[in-house]
């Protein structure tokens, strides 16, 4: 929809109508298709305005239409149409010009923005590129090399950035629509023919090819295998070197590759699901997602480590005034001078003043009497957990909201050292938990509905991806994680080496495998935790080591190098080698000989292990698990899971998360494949396919977006 007038009697408005972002429906396209032929068979008409109403110009494409076939006026020849008018037409742009949004905007001979406005073309992080004549178009405005830049990543830019690349002609403070239309009268009667960007060249640059090779190595390096960015600059290449409507055939049939890839259908999951995450109530029946939260005014931090540090930041970025105490002076001063550092960092790049007053430190918990919600982020250990929470419980007014950074610990347990286990939930942030988008709120068997949705608008507000999920040791993504790396672990005792192994999965798209992750993290970290568990003991080395725990299969290798003194790149020495000062992992024989020593202390024969074989029992035994977690209402459905993955352990996006993966390769190919894995290895509990992915293949592997209603079916069974 549209709406038009005629101001000044000389210039037609034109004001898109589809709230919340102008979105450009069927009917929006049909509305200025409608309103600008009036427009332009008015004689009293001189110039157009184009706007959006409520602050908004256009967020591009409606996302109610995805997937969905084509209704209505098509957008470029929409776009080709207002460009050919011989009467000026200027955008006025406020608050976001967006993909089609903007690739309007670019088709209007002038634009006009609002300081505060956003431009980007960001259809690359949907696994698409801007098809509407978007990458023809600002390559020939701007240049290739900036052009690449806002087309390959997607990102938004600012007005002022957009007045300096050259997308906008002027930026104004005041009133968009105002000064757009004082323009538009200001230009009447002279020529636009120099203003179509379709008959522009793109400007040169002293080596074309040389960008092109560079940009295009980098995108691949970063795109890790999808597909999207190489397109994007294939599609600006084509640009700089055919005419305007030839390298708008290239646009076309590159899109044409790209959608039918799946990537783009995975990007677009992704999408969709991190919006459906925040709807959907927890699986005991009670709706957080409708319960009011509490107001939360001032929050406390208790425990300054790493995790503790990046809390406090986001809290005080986010605007809530944070007590932070630790203990130990000496920890309290490393952390008061790390906090002061993030936050003038972080304010640095966000052009403000370091928000420093609005956290105070202390060393005793009597600081915190008075605050609404606490977040402890203590060493991960049960009884220090424990005596902490006894100690919250007595030291806190009543209501206040009781949190714990914890990755794995029973929730419920904590809660009952308490006198209100209603108040009580989990908070699990990712680290560094100041840059980490996702945030795991952990509700245990007496937490309210009131303070779950508590904690979920507390992680919105700091800008977080909020994800409800049940409580188990580990939650939902760690939980996911052990038969991952265990599975890893067992590829090393029977013949993989660490190297083959982290290829295969970075070939899968992740940034890292999981042995150089581990040694990123560091190794001694779960060596000490399985240690303190009793899980493992010191003299598992070479003459005692073990292969089975509690029954289930077992590899100690990690165990043994920790007693080497190996713990990753802190040591210089993991399951790679790195040289002082450097975090690139090189092979280290002296690993292979250890292995090679292991496996003939145990009786093992190398067999050669294919990069195949490494993704199937990494990918599908976390998949397997995943299952289990939805069978056991740990997780709402498939979109939670995913999302986790996709924001908090490095998923390749581009695969849409674990689940949407094992729903484009096909449940039963997955289930055949655990069955076949398990029938060699049946002391690995982890290669037997779960009932719930039983019943769904039994089922006919319904698509993913049924899931919900046959696991509620399977769940009544019980």
């Amino acid at each position: 929809m549209a709406q038009y007038s005629r101001i000044s009697k000389s210039v037609g408005v034109i004001a898109l109508q589809n709230p919340p972002v102008n979105a450009l429906s069927a009917a929006v396209r049909r509305g200025i298709v409608d309103t600008v032929e009036q427009a332009l068979g008015d004689p009293k008409v001189k110039s157009l305005v184009i706007c959006g109403q409520n602050g908004m110009f256009c967020g591009g494409a409606d996302i109610k239409e995805f997937g969905k076939p084509m209704l209505g006026p098509h957008l470029i020849p929409m776009i080709h149409a207002i460009e050919a008018s011989s009467k000026p037409v200027v955008a006025a742009i406020e608050g976001i010009a967006l993909g089609g949004g903007l690739e309007l905007a670019l088709g209007c001979h002038y634009r006009i923005t609002h300081s505060k406005a956003k431009l980007g073309l960001p259809e690359v992080t949907l696994g698409l590129l801007p098809a509407a004549t978007g990458s023809q178009r600002l390559p020939r405005l701007i240049g290739a090399p900036a052009a690449l830049d806002l087309i390959t990543t997607g990102r938004h830019i600012t007005a002022a950035e957009a007045l300096r690349l050259g997308i906008v002609d002027q930026v104004t403070d005041g009133n968009t629509v105002d000064a757009a239309v004082r323009f538009a009268q200001s230009v009447i009667g002279k020529s636009v023919n120099h203003r179509r960007i379709c008959d522009m060249t793109c400007p040169p640059h002293p080596d074309m090819d040389g960008l092109f090779e560079a940009v295009m190595q980098k995108v691949r390096r970063s795109a890790r295998g999808a597909i999207a960015p190489v397109a994007c600059v294939q599609a600006v290449r084509a640009a700089t070197r055919l005419p305007y409507h030839d390298g708008l055939q290239k646009e076309r049939e590159l899109m044409a590759t790209i959608m039918t890839s799946g990537q783009a259908q995975a990007l677009q999951y992704a999408f969709f699901a991190q919006r459906t995450v925040g709807r959907w109530s927890i699986p005991n029946g009670a709706r957080w997602d409708t319960t009011k939260p509490k107001v939360v005014r001032k929050a406390a931090v208790i425990g300054l480590g790493t995790m503790g540090r990046g809390i406090a930041v986001s809290l005080v970025q986010m605007g809530m005034p944070v007590v932070a105490v630790e203990m130990d002076e000496k920890q309290l001063a490393a952390a008061r001078k790390a906090i002061t550092g993030m936050l003038e960092r972080g304010a640095k790049r966000r052009g403000v003043v370091a928000p420093l007053d609005s956290i105070s430190y202390n060393i005793k918990l009597q600081a915190i009497s008075d605050v609404d919600l606490v977040i402890e982020a203590v060493f991960e250990d049960m009884d220090l957990k424990k005596k902490l929470f006894r100690q919250l419980s007595d030291v806190c007014k009543p209501g206040t909201l009781l949190c714990s950074n914890t990755s794995s610990l029973d929730i419920d347990q904590l809660a009952a050292q308490t006198r209100s286990p209603e108040l009580v939930v989990g908070m699990h942030f990712f680290s560094p938990a100041h840059v980490m988008k996702l945030l795991e709120v952990v509700y245990g068997s007496r937490s309210s509905p009131e303070t779950v949705a508590t904690a979920m608008h507390l992680g919105k507000q700091m800008g977080k991806v909020s994800v409800a999920v049940g409580n188990c040791w580990g939650f939902v993504g760690n939980r996911m994680l052990r038969p991952y790396k265990d599975n890893a672990l067992f590829l090393v005792e029977e013949g993989a080496t660490p190297e083959v192994v982290d290829r295969a999965l970075e070939e899968f798209g992740f940034a890292m495998g999981v042995f150089r992750m581990s040694d990123l993290a560091g190794l001694d970290v779960g060596w000490r935790v399985r240690m303190g568990k009793g899980l493992v003991k010191r003299g598992t080395g070479p003459e005692h080591g073990t292969r089975a725990r509690m029954g289930q299969r077992y590899c100690p290798v990690e165990d043994l190098l920790c007693e080497e003194g190996r713990f990753g790149q802190k040591t210089g020495l993991g399951w790679y080698r790195y040289e002082a000062g450097s975090t690139d992992a090189k092979p280290d024989p002296w690993v292979q000989r250890f292995l090679e020593a292991y496996r003939s202390r145990h009786g093992l024969v190398a067999r050669r292990i294919d990069h195949q074989e490494v993704q199937e029992r990494c990918l599908y035994t976390m998949i397997n698990e995943a299952f289990r977690i939805l069978d056991e209402g740990i997780a709402a459905g498939p979109e939670d899971i995913d999302i986790i993955y996709l924001f908090g352990y490095g998923w390749p996006r581009h695969r849409g998360g674990p689940m949407f993966y094992a729903n484009m390769v096909g449940l039963a190919k997955v289930m055949e494949r655990l069955e076949h894995y398990h029938q060699l290895h049946p002391d690995n509990p982890h290669l037997e396919p779960c009932r719930l992915l039983r019943k769904l293949v039994a089922s006919g592997s319904p698509p993913i977006n049924t899931w919900r209603d046959v696991i509620r079916k399977v769940r009544s069974q019980l």
